[in-house]
């Protein structure tokens, strides 16, 4: 078992999407690697296989599981779910709470 979630961050550049995934995941402490599917054939191949032949970014793959343009919140309950007491529960100690909206100034 790894000493910290493993998460890969599969996103291309100037995507929204994937900067503010990538900032409230941080927000989070949530550790990514990351991987450019512009830049990368192997991640936008993970990508295809896993968003019905799309290129749909960003995707999350935590463990062994794809996460296709998932929320913070749907990220952190897949590492509690896949990695078991390796991250910290969230303030309230739900995986589900909105907190990192207040982290990154979205309200």
């Amino acid at each position: 078992m790894p000493s910290h979630p493993e998460v890969t961050f599969l996103w291309r550049q100037h995507c929204g999407y994937c900067r503010r995934l990538r900032e409230g995941l941080a927000a989070a402490g949530v550790s990514l690697r990351e991987r450019n599917i512009w830049e990368d054939a192997d991640a936008a191949a993970t990508v295809r296989k896993v968003a019905r032949g799309n290129e749909t970014v960003p995707t999350v793959v935590v463990g062994g599981r794809a996460l296709v343009n998932p929320s913070v919140e749907q990220v952190i309950a897949a590492i509690h779910r896949e990695f078991p007491g390796q991250f910290p529960q969230l303030p309230d100690g739900s995986p589900r709470r909105r907190w990192w909206r207040r982290l990154i100034g979205d309200s």
